[in-house]
């Protein structure tokens, strides 16, 4: 009895230990809200109030002390986002996951994000506001390096923080840009398309300008080869543990369309899902400058904000700003390639990757006048066929970090365009409005154009020159509408209508989101926050009630059997709307992919069918296709003695989507509902660990919206039945110029990516049920509401 009773008080005692421990580790890495903290660099006293969602409200006395101070908040909350953000372009992912991420860390390496960054640097002015206040940011994330608790994630994977520099921000901007370059995954597979197949099939794709849809308006061997490439891209970008930026939704309405007579703005921008959430938000007050703003991890400067003044926010343009070129190697040289003048040699480049418990990877990167030779990065491409890139992003000087700090401090609507006028890549819709009445949206991206004879969709010829660009188009010819006549603007990164007879190359998405919010603006004009709202969180496809009717106008109702007609009959009374206990979307999806499967899977094979689903050539054909009463891709060639017609394929799939479901839910189709197959996980990178799941990923839940209307949610189409969402609204915001200080907002999960932070997650059920709160401005109620911690100079 007495050695189990020692026994039970030793493990009694371990466990004490262990809970005292535990508890003494978790109360030393939460984020510090409160209290009294020195730094060096700091000027005047200076107080951050973090409000009842833990936003950080800063109050200093300059600019200086406020930035040093966001770069420490900022930190403390999402440390660990900023270093995976900042390992990225410069090839270091391996570093710290291993040879999982070599493909990734090869790729980025050779797109030269990291020689831009340095050449901007060097031309950076270490005497302007741009330099000083970056600096300061970063001296503050420095600080919380040194002093403040190492982030759980550092110490499970086992890495060492590091000091923050300048070129760490603008990699982390280049990145951004690249994320948004559809050509890099669609430019191959249309090539491949087009010489496996044949152009009559490329035709029938869509990618030519369509004037008859949406448009935003203006007031001014080789195949294998290009196989490799698409599914090698398309693996880069879906392995990133960063978020890639997808697409968005904005509207802006002017004061005659709302009841208050002021300035509404809506934006959402959609980017893949994570956690942390991408945005964080910071409140910054000094005698001389107010913002309430939306940050990157690692950027200074906010992408989004607003003041009392005015308000801007982002859309993807989705130019196209990034093309492929084969190169043609010298017969007897292989170091030099052809070009119109003659000759020229490759430029090469020695990278070295840091593989974590592996031998280091040493690369030579080669590079022809159009960009980096893909076939070095991407071992399984033909050695026989060079293929470049060319992205606009590193032909001109990187002015990103200025550009924003220019829209940031902004005076007026001039300052905002003369912002967005320096962005060169990636591709926007900056989109703005103010206290004074002006709405406005401009496209930021530097335009250019080739031969008339060139098709930009597909692999240019990098010899003869002919294929290279002709002219670069000055800012004023980039689409654009300031106060029209109609009274609103918006951007649903649909194709713009043309200027002065230009069509805009890109890879826009379908009509389907803007199409909705011009049948909800237009006939309109008592528009106020709370009917904005409701619009935000729109889930109604303005395009899938049409596709059925094309559907329903050509089938044989009493070919199919009883459960059959009556899933045609719920397609029938369906008004498009996509809510969690409706069982119309769950018919629809599974219908529209088998559709897609049983159209083109035949021709293209199952894995270019793959990648096809990736693309927004995918999102596109939906509607136009199915609109075709002959189209060569309805046949089914791998039935020899008939050919297949559009009714015979459609109805086809219908019959095999009831069935499926019948397999998967059950016969009753009141069981059918759209929350049990449409889900939303946020997950973190180490949630990939099962152990690790529960701890750090948020969800999953069932969630509202579909793929393409206003509430946007992306999923990948696969044959499971099961529609994961991984992608969608990274933040809601309406801003009410008649009562700034109650413009509303939500972000996906939560303000802190701190596990032991009570902000991880505080705003997930408002975020899925359309809930918004405060972006508050008042300093009484956000001192009511608020912790405060205080930031004192530190005597050096």
């Amino acid at each position: 009895m007495r050695f189990l009773k020692k026994i039970f008080i030793v493990l009694t005692v371990l466990i004490i230990v262990i809970s005292i421990g535990g508890w003494m580790y978790y109360s030393s890495h939460k984020p510090q809200y409160s209290g009294e903290i020195k730094l060096s660099n700091i000027e005047k006293e200076t107080t951050v109030y973090f409000d009842d969602y833990g936003i950080p409200h800063i109050y200093a006395e300059n600019q200086l002390d406020a930035i040093t101070a966001l770069g420490y908040v900022h930190a403390q909350d999402r440390l660990w986002q900023m270093e995976l953000m900042r390992r990225i372009a410069p090839g270091r992912l391996s570093e710290i996951f291993g040879s999982d991420m070599i493909k990734n860390d090869k790729f980025f390496v050779s797109l030269g994000i990291e020689e831009a960054s340095l050449k901007s640097l060097e031309k950076l002015d270490k005497n302007g506001d741009v330099y000083k206040l970056a600096t300061a940011y970063l001296n503050g994330i420095n600080q919380f390096i040194e002093n403040g608790a190492t982030p759980i994630e550092f110490t499970l994977i086992g890495i060492e923080k590091e000091p923050y520099q300048l070129n760490d921000i603008y990699n982390i901007l280049g990145y951004m840009s690249f994320s948004f370059a559809m050509a890099q995954k669609t430019d191959p597979l249309l090539t491949v398309i087009n010489e496996k197949l044949g152009e009559n099939y490329v035709k029938e794709l869509g990618i030519d300008f369509n004037p008859n849809t949406t448009l935003i308006k203006n007031s001014k061997e080789a195949i294998e080869s290009y196989e490799t490439m698409v599914s090698n891209v398309h693996e880069v970008m879906k392995n990133s543990p960063i978020p890639p930026f997808i697409g968005s939704n904005s509207w802006v309405v002017s004061p005659k369309k709302t009841t208050t007579e002021n300035v509404l703005f809506a934006n959402d921008p959609h980017i893949e899902y994570s956690q942390p959430a991408v945005w964080y938000e910071a409140h910054i007050v000094t005698p001389d400058y107010e913002m309430y703003g939306y940050h990157l991890a690692g950027i200074p400067f906010p992408l989004l904000g607003h003041n009392r003044n005015y308000a801007w926010g982002l859309t993807m343009f989705e130019n196209d700003d990034l093309d492929f070129y084969q190169e043609e190697n010298h017969p007897a040289d292989k170091t030099k390639y052809k070009t119109p003048t003659g000759y020229e040699t490759y430029k090469t480049a020695t990278k070295t990757i840091k593989v974590k418990d592996a031998e280091d990877i040493v690369i030579t990167v080669r590079s022809s006048r159009h960009g980096p030779i893909m076939n070095d990065v991407i071992e399984e491409i033909s050695q026989t066929e060079p293929v470049t890139m060319s992205w606009i992003y590193t032909k001109f000087d990187v002015e990103t970090l200025a550009a924003l700090y220019t829209i940031s401090r902004a005076e007026d609507m001039k300052d905002v365009k003369k912002g967005a006028s320096m962005i060169h890549a990636p591709g926007l819709s900056v989109m703005y409005g103010d206290a004074k009445g002006n709405v406005a949206w401009w496209a930021a991206g530097k335009l250019y154009k080739l031969q008339p004879q060139v098709n930009r969709n597909f692999i240019l010829n990098g010899a003869s020159g002919e294929d290279d660009p002709i002219e670069y188009l000055d800012f004023s010819l980039n689409p654009m509408a300031e106060n029209p006549p109609w009274n609103y603007v918006y951007s649903a990164n649909n194709q713009p209508d043309t200027i002065a007879n230009i069509v805009y190359p890109g890879y826009y998405l379908p009509e389907d989101r803007a199409k909705r919010i011009v049948q909800l603006l237009e006939p309109k004009n008592n528009w106020n926050k709370e009917t904005m709202a409701e619009m935000i969180n729109d889930v109604t496809s303005s395009v899938s009630p049409d596709i059925i009717k094309e559907f329903t106008s050509i089938m044989d109702f009493n070919s199919f059997n009883k459960n059959e007609q009556s899933a045609i009959d719920i397609l029938q009374l369906w008004d498009g709307s996509n809510t969690v206990d409706a069982v119309a979307p769950t018919i629809y999806n599974k219908w529209i992919y088998l559709y897609l499967k049983n159209t083109f899977e035949d021709e293209l094979g199952e894995k270019l069918f793959t990648q096809f689903l990736s693309t927004n050539l995918l999102k596109k054909v939906i509607a136009d296709q199915i609109k075709k009463d002959t189209s060569i891709w309805w046949d089914d060639i791998t039935t020899s003695n008939n050919i297949e017609t559009k009714k015979e394929i459609l109805s086809k799939s219908l019959v095999e989507a009831v069935a499926f479901l019948e397999n998967q839910l059950g016969s009753d189709m009141k069981d059918w509902n759209w929350g049990k197959v449409h889900t939303l996980e946020h997950e973190h990178p180490l949630g990939k660990v099962a152990a690790l799941r529960s701890y750090f990923n948020i969800g999953p839940f069932p969630i509202n919206g579909a793929r393409e209307v206003i509430n946007n949610r992306g999923f990948d189409y696969t044959d499971s039945g099961l529609y994961k969402v991984n992608l969608g609204p990274s933040t809601r915001r309406i801003i009410d110029f008649s009562d700034i200080e109650n413009s509303i907002s939500i972000i996906p999960t939560g303000q802190s990516g701190n596990p032991f932070s009570k902000h991880y997650k505080d705003q997930a059920e408002m975020y899925n049920k359309g809930e918004f709160r405060k972006m508050k401005m008042n300093k009484e109620e956000i001192v009511n509401v608020s912790t405060k911690l205080i930031i004192l100079p530190k005597n050096e």
